[in-house]
């Protein structure tokens, strides 16, 4: 494993960046006080004070008083503050999604799998339907029906997440469930439950893993898209989305309000995507050759 990360240091970067991004959402709360968001400080906002980059804008704010690295916003809150913030919330959420995406999707497509027949038949019929939807289109649907929280805004993603692992796991119960080692258990008597849970699944869970390791930058993207619409349940919500979407009114008087939350966005999916792609190497035998 060492052999293939040192091999590859894309891979390397993409896994200190999505470890550190990890490890920075869980100190999050130790670096800056988690209270901080629902402050306005409508004195010092739109403001830049970092003397190291000058913006070529002519009616930039210089902030007296405390230092602001990255400037601060709309509501005179810190930018850098904020993007802290943010990071455990995005990231949070991102799990949730994909961890209850996976338990759903990989319930389903293997039961559709093994069982075969009607069972199969109903199931991939479902998750056609939720396929014939964009999933963009769909969880604005949802949002408009249950309303803008947090919790619906998880809920409208998840409903549209879960029928990518259907397929999935569908596909390699399969071809794994024809092995001879199936039918030696088959003949021994084992029930149908522990074939699949006990050796069918450990068997085919590793692309499922590597999925899922892709799918946390892709739910990002999509609930800061969400945001970014306007189905932000709370303005002053530090998600990184609800970030870039209050400085697009600022985009030519105060840029960096959409330039550095939109980084970290692009930072820390492409980080995920990486880590993706490097578990990938380690668990898929033929790229070791």
């Amino acid at each position: 494993m060492y052999f293939l990360f040192k091999q590859n240091p894309v891979v390397v970067a993409g896994s200190v960046i999505a470890v550190g991004s990890l490890l920075l959402a869980l100190l999050s709360r130790f670096i800056v006080d988690p209270n901080l968001w629902q402050v306005e400080n409508l004195g010092q906002r739109l403001c830049w004070n970092n003397p190291a980059f000058s913006w070529p804008v002519s009616n930039v704010y210089n902030c007296s008083g405390a230092s602001y690295p990255l400037g601060t916003d709309s509501y005179g809150r810190n930018v850098l503050q904020m993007i802290i913030l943010a990071i455990p919330l995005d990231l949070e959420i991102s799990l949730t999604i994909v961890i209850l995406a996976t338990i759903v999707g990989v319930a389903l497509g293997s039961l559709a799998a093994y069982a075969g027949g009607k069972i199969d038949e109903l199931i991939l019929r479902i998750t056609d339907v939720f396929f014939a939807l964009p999933a963009l289109v769909l969880a604005i649907v949802v949002m408009v029906v249950l309303g803008r929280t947090l919790q619906n805004l998880t809920i409208a993603v998840l409903i549209t997440w879960w029928p990518y692992y259907v397929r999935l796991i569908r596909s390699q119960v399969l071809s794994e469930k024809e092995r001879p080692y199936v039918e030696a258990l088959r003949s021994t008597g084992a029930s149908p439950l522990r074939i699949l849970f006990l050796h069918i699944l450990p068997n085919t869970i590793y692309p499922v893993i590597v999925q899922m390791t892709l799918d946390i930058g892709g739910v990002i993207l999509t609930f800061s898209a969400l945001m970014f619409l306007g189905f932000s349940p709370n303005p002053l919500l530090p998600e990184l989305g609800n970030l870039v979407t209050d400085g697009i009114s600022y985009v030519f008087t105060a840029p960096w309000l959409i330039i550095f939350p939109g980084l970290t966005i692009v930072i820390i999916v492409l980080g995920f995507n990486l880590l993706g792609d490097g578990i990938r190497d380690i668990l898929d035998p033929r790229l070791r050759r």
